[in-house]
């Protein structure tokens, strides 16, 4: 057995640097790795001596490239190379964009660490205009909110929890709380930075969808990223242009959804109205995922491993469940068969707490425009600090200015919304999926607005399948919800988190 490190992330300063020290190198491109590897299948010989070829002919290799992806179209070869881009100055809004594909990797400026610099993006159809003043004054009044609340929340947490004040290696952490409160007032066009790793084949659809999108913020982040690229890879890169498919779908779409909805009767629906409604989900999951793990674990159909729970016992189900996880610790994701049943919510969040539940990206989210009419989501600390009604003035003054420039320029209008704004979203996931967010956000220390939606996920989801997701919560009540089950704490002590509950 042997085995090579082909390549690994550089920074491309060093790159340049080793190139002005040995001269222009035109091997520095991930496309030869590409190129390699698309030829194992068809040459016997080992994949370090491929490797040396392609770098020795690098255009060769660059032909290759376009002959295997765009003629045989074996497209996964683009995948094995990859970038790592700085994105600099795109607004919130524009983010929303750039994080909707999945086989992406991405770490984002947070707002609820940093304190915000009065930094915003004014969209190109705005800039210019007789709205820019509107536009510009009410996203300064936002900052000043933002600053005005931030200076008041600091203070009231340092009441609040004087014993975490009285140290000083915790201010920090209470002026991030009063940081994550505040943002809420500021817009959508803030600016805010990502560091993005993606292959060439996901960059390519990104680059399509972008040059098709209406923004032009997001047509130019297109294009810019593109130009970054271009001289390193232009054979794994190729399709990059607009197309029909992204241009026109839900434009035409959502025509006819204009048309279809107004000409519908009055359907007598009426919703929960909850934050969080589970409105479909998979029949009979806790059987169909006991059978799924009978089977994985058996040499028999699956028919027949479904008819075997069918004739269980309840008590005997759920010792199935027991035994797939009797192991785990709070770390570990469940077994695969959990990925054999679905759930989905029909989800009305705020912009903040959307940019953490976007970040799942084994999900199935697709959303609508945000809306006012939605109402906003108002941090409880602003209600304890008494500006409840100064935060509802600043978002009564924006939801008019949004107004008054949808009428002329409705694909602009969104960026002068707040983090507090509202929108719907429809997330589809399976059960496996379902835990990784419970672990994650229903934790103690994560942020208290996705700690919200997703606990009422949760808990939805223990309704319709109380034995699957018997073992459901945050990271912090690991130990506890293991011992309620099984008697006893994990066997592996050491791997509790620094801060979470320890139960003995």
């Amino acid at each position: 057995m042997k085995v090579h490190l082909a390549g690994y992330n550089v920074d491309t300063t060093v790159l340049r640097e080793m190139e002005e020290k040995t001269g222009r190198r035109v091997d520095l491109t991930p496309e030869v790795l590409s190129a390699a590897y698309a030829r194992i299948s068809r040459d016997p010989r080992p994949i370090d001596e491929i490797r040396k070829d392609a770098r020795s002919e690098v255009e060769k290799s660059r032909k290759s490239n376009s002959t295997i992806i765009f003629k045989m179209g074996h497209h996964s070869v683009a995948e094995h190379a990859v970038f790592n881009l700085d994105i600099l100055g795109v607004s919130r809004l524009a983010m929303e964009e750039l994080e909707k594909f999945r086989l992406c990797a991405y770490t984002e400026k947070s707002q609820r660490y940093i304190t915000l610099d009065k930094d915003f993006v004014v969209p190109r159809e705005i800039k210019g205009t007789p709205f820019e003043e509107r536009f510009t004054s009410m996203i300064h009044r936002q900052n000043e909110a933002y600053f005005k609340l931030f200076e008041k929340l600091k203070e009231h947490l340092f009441r609040k929890h004087a014993d975490l004040a009285e140290n000083p290696k915790k201010h920090s952490l209470l002026e991030g709380w009063a940081k994550e409160d505040a943002r809420y007032i500021t817009a959508l066009a803030t600016e805010s930075q990502v560091g993005e790793t993606i292959n060439a084949r996901t960059l390519e659809l990104l680059l399509r969808r972008f040059a098709s999108h209406p923004l032009a913020e997001v047509q130019e982040l297109g294009r810019m990223l593109y130009s970054e690229i271009r001289e390193v890879a232009p054979s794994i890169v190729i399709f990059h242009q607009a197309n029909e498919r992204d241009l026109k779908t839900y434009p035409e779409l959502k025509e006819l959804a204009g048309c279809i909805v107004a000409e519908s009767p009055p359907v007598s629906f009426v919703s929960k109205g909850e934050e969080a409604e589970l409105v479909e989900f998979t029949d009979e999951g806790d059987i169909l995922i006991a059978a799924s793990l009978i089977h994985a674990s058996s040499n028999l159909p699956y028919n027949e491993c479904k008819a075997i729970v069918n004739n269980m016992r309840e008590g005997q189900r759920s010792e199935v469940f027991k035994a797939s996880w009797r192991n785990m610790q709070f770390y570990d994701s469940m077994v695969r068969e959990f990925e054999y049943v679905n759930l989905t919510f029909n989800i009305i969040l705020s912009a903040a707490c959307f940019g953490q539940l976007k970040r799942h990206r084994m999900t199935t989210i697709t959303s609508q425009d945000y809306d006012p009419a939605l109402g906003v989501t108002i941090p409880e600390s602003i209600k304890e600090i008494g500006m409840a009604a100064y935060f509802q003035e600043i978002v009564d003054k924006t939801n008019e200015a949004y107004d008054e420039i949808k009428g002329e320029n409705p694909l602009a209008a969104p960026y002068i919304l707040t983090n507090a704004h509202r929108k719907r979203v429809l997330v589809r996931l399976n059960a496996r999926e379902m835990y990784h967010i419970s672990r994650l956000r229903e934790d103690a220390h994560a942020q208290w607005d996705i700690q919200n939606i997703s606990r009422r996920m949760s808990k939805e989801a223990r309704r319709v399948m109380p034995l699957t997701f018997e073992f459901i919560g945050g990271k912090d009540r690991y130990n506890e919800i293991y011992r309620d089950i099984f008697g006893k704490l994990p066997k592996v002590q050491e791997a509790v988190l620094p801060g979470a509950r320890n139960i003995k």
